[in-house]
């Protein structure tokens, strides 16, 4: 069933998704909803049932006083947020804010299950309330969707509880449990924290975590970011946001070390019913396995397109896939911050406008796929 079509269909609307959205209606672009016969149109598909993104998620414990930096929303300064509040109620009120002053045409919840060709040019989005056709698509989904989970050999048969970042919610759960914490990034290390308070911890990662010295250099975060741009644009998966940039002597880090949670382990080569066979062959008992071990981006529905390299990963230019302009990436290798969010929404708008206005996706959305020539004259 064919809802609607847009020029553009913006799926996800976290950080970057209100982005691009704040910058298709600054644009000239108006909602596919209520103007669907407009020249330039667009609609935002979110999977949430409500404002705020992966932050609805996040478990119970995260202050904002914890979390890395939440940069503003283009045109919409935050209000003071008080550190003592957990994040996941203090961003998704904010995001929500924005929403109502932007008046984004957003539609939720609805699931993208597919992204495919059009006959003859443009795509169609396939979700779980019906079909769009469209131009061109700015994906931000994000990777909360997608969480890392490894297999060891025996895990089938453990007896205990498993369960990843995703599920957790707050120590209290784990409270005087056997708990051995998987992996060496900055959520590992948060929760490793928190539940050596109140629980035996052991921690296990790939490899011996490395931190750095001193406060953040701003130098280093470029560096990060080049790191980052040249994986995308070879078509290389990219790695954790740790492996560019190792650890800090965080105040969470600091504590952990002090209380003598710091003391890693090489990983286990099996898991038995009642605890891990470790390296050197010796067997450690636990009740719980926590997989901290991250998450990569949620692009299972953008399969049917065949963007991915030999490698796995999808070569880009800027944040347009380079094998198909119809398709732009943003949240996703080096905007995945919340700074880099906001630039890759904007830069997204003006590299689609480019595009359509020399015709692309002009057999997209019935008439409407093509942007008129008026369009540009917009200035990018």
């Amino acid at each position: 069933m064919l809802v609607s079509d847009a020029t553009i269909v913006v799926v996800g609307a976290g950080q970057s998704g209100l982005s691009a959205g704040y910058h298709l209606k600054r644009r000239g672009f108006v909602s596919a909803l209520t103007d669907p016969a407009g020249a330039r149109t667009f609609v935002i598909l979110d999977a949430a049932p409500a404002p705020g993104g992966a932050w609805r998620n996040r478990w119970e414990s995260l202050r904002m006083a914890t979390v890395n930096g939440i940069f503003d929303l283009p045109g919409f300064p935050k209000p003071p947020l008080d550190p003592a509040e957990a994040s996941r109620t203090a961003v998704p009120r904010y995001f929500a804010a924005f929403e109502q002053a932007t008046d984004l045409p957003i539609v939720r919840p609805v699931q993208v299950t597919a992204v495919r060709p059009a006959d003859g040019g443009g795509l169609i989005v396939e979700t779980d309330r019906g079909t769009y056709a469209t131009a061109a698509i700015i994906n931000a989904t994000g990777t909360w969707d997608n969480p890392v989970r490894p297999h060891y050999p025996g895990q089938e048969t453990f007896a205990g509880l498993q369960l990843h970042t995703r599920d957790y919610v707050s120590a209290q759960q784990l409270a005087g449990r056997r708990v051995a914490v998987v992996g060496g990034g900055i959520s590992g290390l948060q929760l490793l924290e928190e539940i050596s308070r109140v629980a035996k911890t052991f921690w296990y990662t790939r490899r011996e975590p490395v931190f750095r010295a001193g406060e953040f250099d701003p130098e280093v975060g470029r560096e990060v970011i080049a790191k980052v741009t040249a994986d995308v644009e070879a078509g290389r998966p990219t790695g954790s946001v740790v492996s560019y940039t190792d650890l800090a002597w965080t105040p969470y880090a600091l504590a952990a070390k002090a209380r003598g949670a710091l003391e890693r382990r090489p990983m286990f080569t099996a898991i038995e019913p009642y605890g891990v066979r470790e390296a050197d062959g010796s067997f450690t008992s636990v009740d719980t396995i926590l997989w901290a071990t991250g998450f990569k981006a949620a692009l299972t529905h953008l399969d049917p397109l065949g963007l991915r390299t030999p490698g796995g990963g999808i070569r880009m230019v800027g944040t347009q896939v380079a094998a198909d302009p119809r398709v732009h990436l943003i949240g996703f290798g080096p905007s995945q911050s919340t700074v880099g969010a906001n630039r890759a929404g904007r830069d997204a708008v003006a590299t689609l406008i480019r595009y359509l206005s020399r015709g692309g996706g002009e057999a997209a959305a019935g008439s409407r796929g093509q942007l008129p020539a008026r369009a540009g004259e917009l200035p990018v």
